[in-house]
């Protein structure tokens, strides 16, 4: 017998909190049913995009709720308020349920990706994110010079294809013969019959600027999702077994915003539009899945957005680290080792520094005699020292944000 799907009332008076920023355990998000709440941050890096007054069938604190991370925003009721509060347990049934409320939370989630990540673009790389199947030239242009080749062939064949009478179409023409010999690339123009597909490392599997009709799910090996923005490779995330990525052009029909590369070599399934919507329907844990994902991505796209108004480069640099230990739920035991899977090339391009001040910064840091260098990837030897250093610059920050305030009133 199906177990029943239990859902739960609760009011709120005028001017109650709901929710607050920074509580861990968050087992629970909450839909309008009546009356008003503003959804607020400590810091406000951006306004959002929908306003931060919610009405009937709104939602909030799924971000949260969804990826199992402490919240990252407060919720105030407004009006006297009705809301109704589903247990992360029951997301599961409430899709099977009634599949329209899973998709509007998927589609605002999309959404609300972009926008920040368009803001986050904006705010780190001092650029629009806003770009077209031109750009494509661009990312070529940028793997040539590092002497990538699989990922600049792969592009200049993906601008040819988009942009066939493109002001670069001769230039990417004479390059893609000259460098065919050295080029591994792969699925060069997806394909409609094979769904497991297999990249080879260091292969693009699809590239910031083009068209996306497909989402991938990593049944083994990495991925890394990467951005050229000025010149410089900036390293978004490493992808692992089990995750979804690419879901944002199938939901939305816009360009991909960042390209993703094969880390190692990766096995994956890739979905169409038509097989995604017969998925929503007949596998609601794959919807459970890509909710989880998308908090998650939104939980860390919020506390990047945070990271970019250190002022200082160092302070930004601890605290990317204290990002990376939350995101990964690494437990605080004092005298307890990690390795993170990156080395301090990817470190500087985590915080989206130039690569000569990245280079220094990285340098300062490694200085401290807790850190070592192993196989090129970063291991602490106790973690509380980054702990207590990010912790240490968020209040610097804090006071000179005090101070600044302080100057303008």
């Amino acid at each position: 017998m199906d177990s029943p799907l239990q859902l739960s009332f609760v009011n709120f008076k005028k001017d109650s909190y709901i929710i607050v920023e920074g509580k861990q355990n968050a087992d629970r998000f909450f839909i309008v049913r009546a009356g008003k709440v503003r959804v607020s941050k400590e810091v406000e890096v951006v306004e959002e995009e929908d306003g931060n007054v919610l009405g009937p069938g709104d939602f909030f604190g799924v971000v949260s709720t969804m990826s199992t991370h402490s919240h990252i925003e407060t919720a105030q009721a407004i009006t006297d308020v009705t809301l109704i509060s589903v247990h992360r347990d029951q997301y599961g049934l409430l899709i099977e349920k009634n599949t329209p409320v899973a998709m509007k939370i998927i589609m605002g989630f999309s959404r609300r990706m972009r926008f920040l990540d368009e803001a986050l673009t904006r705010l780190t790389l001092k650029s629009t994110a806003e770009i077209d199947p031109s750009h494509l030239f661009k990312v070529a242009e940028y793997y040539v010079r590092q002497s990538q080749y699989n990922q600049a062939y792969y592009s200049y064949h993906q601008y040819l294809k988009f942009c066939p009478n493109g002001a670069s179409a001769p230039v990417a023409k004479e390059r893609m013969a000259k460098i065919k010999g050295y080029a591994k690339a792969v699925y060069l123009d997806g394909s409609n019959e094979e769904f497991n597909r297999f990249y080879p490392k260091d292969t693009m599997i699809f590239t910031e600027g083009m068209p996306g009709n497909e989402l991938y799910i990593l049944q083994k090996g990495s991925v890394k999702i990467t951005k050229i923005v000025d010149n410089t490779e900036v390293l978004l995330a490493v992808l692992k077994t089990g995750d979804i990525f690419g879901e944002m052009a199938l939901l939305e029909n816009k360009p991909r915003s960042a390209s993703a590369i094969a880390f190692e070599d990766a096995y994956m399934l890739a979905v169409n539009k038509a097989n995604f919507e017969r998925m929503v329907q007949a596998q609601p844990q794959i919807v459970t899945r890509l909710t989880q994902l998308l908090a998650e991505r939104i939980w860390f796209i919020y506390k990047q957005l945070a990271n970019t108004l250190f002022s200082d480069p160092v302070g930004r640099m601890w605290d990317a680290l204290h990002i990376q230990l939350e995101k990964n739920r690494v437990p605080v035991r004092p005298g307890a080792a990690y390795t993170f899977d990156f080395g301090p090339k990817e470190l500087v391009n985590l915080v989206g520094l130039p690569i000569s001040e990245g280079n220094i910064v990285v340098q300062q840091i490694l200085a401290n005699k807790m850190f070592r260098i192993v196989d090129n990837k970063i291991t602490i030897l106790d973690i509380t020292e980054i702990i207590k250093q990010a912790e240490y610059f968020r209040k610097m920050q804090k006071i000179e944000r005090a101070r600044k305030d302080a100057k303008q009133s």
